[in-house]
């Protein structure tokens, strides 16, 4: 069974990810939208 601080370590790394796909999903949709828009036109 993991040790205390290696879920401590688990957690941190968890909610790094988690923050890091919750800001960049909005800045990669408004790039595909970008490439989209300049592909349509």
């Amino acid at each position: 069974m993991a040790s205390a601080n290696d879920m401590k370590a688990a957690k941190e790394t968890y909610a790094g990810f988690i923050a890091a796909v919750k800001y960049s999903t909005p800045l990669i949709a408004l790039i595909a939208a970008g490439v989209v828009y300049l592909i349509s036109r």
